[in-house]
Order: structure tokens, then sequence, then C-alpha cells
């Protein structure tokens, strides 16, 4: 993924709470599935990889065994106040997520429940392909094209079957809008 410091999400998490926890949270706040495979690594200022913190041990060689989510608490794996993870979701589509620790608090909002995303700055990539603002940018092409058969500009030529295929596919394309 491109590094976009203009697309964000605040979360907070207890430390009491799993990585497991920070998994889903992540996931839900760009609005991700939960299907593939993912890790954590915790990680240094230089965004280098260290200790793996995985969803499950997968069938793959690692130097160290790694840690598992579920049952590894968050707030025993903050070594440093400034503390980074590297987040992996999809290890086919390699979905890399920056993780930084950056604030603390002993105080808790009875009123939330954690985990909880506090701040979505920014329109997040889309797992899957397109996101519904394409849909908008469609529909003004729609309207500046008119591409019937009487609009200006265009000739008589070719036959009725080409323009029902036209026709057939003005309306596939506004069928695939409201999937949006």
């Amino acid at each position: 993924m491109e590094d976009d410091d203009s697309v964000y999400r605040d979360v907070a998490t207890r430390h009491t709470q799993s990585f497991l926890d920070l998994n889903n949270i992540i996931l839900k706040a760009y609005e991700f599935d939960n299907k593939y495979e993912s890790t954590f690594y915790r990680s240094n200022d230089q965004w280098q990889r260290g200790r793996e913190i995985s969803r499950e041990k997968y069938n793959k060689t690692y130097k160290v065994e790694p840690l598992l989510m579920a049952p590894t608490m968050i707030g025993s794996e903050i070594k440093d106040p400034n503390q980074k993870f590297i987040f992996v979701y999809d290890f086919t589509k390699n979905w890399t997520f920056l993780v930084e620790l950056i604030h603390v608090t002993r105080e808790e909002d009875l009123k939330k429940t954690y985990p909880a995303v506090l701040k979505s700055e920014g329109i997040g990539p889309s797992q899957y392909g397109t996101k519904g603002l394409v849909g908008d940018k469609l529909a003004e092409v729609e309207e500046k094209y008119d591409l019937t058969k009487n609009a200006e500009g265009f000739g008589e030529e070719g036959d009725e079957a080409d323009n029902d295929e036209l026709e057939e596919t003005d309306e596939e394309g506004s069928e695939s809008e409201s999937e949006f």
C-alpha cells in the first residue's frame, strides 16, 4: 500500500486487550473483511520488522517462533512510549499498515466499547477494487456524454443491433453503479 499520511485511523484499545482485538479493529476501521491471514511485527523507528505476532502459525519458515495474537496482550509488547508495529494482512495482496502508539492514558471513557475507532481521516484503500465515490464520477461521465441514437455529433451509421448493444451496456452500467 502506498504510504499516504493523509489516510489514517486513530483507534483506542486497552493494554489488556489482545493483538487479535487490534487486528479486528484495524480491519473494521478500513472496511476490510477478516477472511485472510494476518500478522503484526514489533518495529522500531525505521520500520524494521522485529518479533512476529501472528494470528496463527502459518505454513512458512520462521527465524523465531511467532507469538500468537489471541493470547498476547498489547501491553506486553509495548517496549517504548513511541512503540511501532507493522501489520500485514492478506499475504497474497500484502496489505501493510504502519501502526504507531501515539498516546497512553489511565483514563477510560466508560461510554466507549473498546477497541474503538476514534478518528477516521481520508478515504482508505478498497480491499477489492473501487470505492463508492467512483460511482459519482461515472454518473458525471454518463451525463456529459449522451450516447443515445439522437445525440448531437453522432451519425446514423451502424445498424439497430449496434444500438441495442449500446442500450444493454448502459443498463448494465447503471446496475453496477447501484452496487457501490
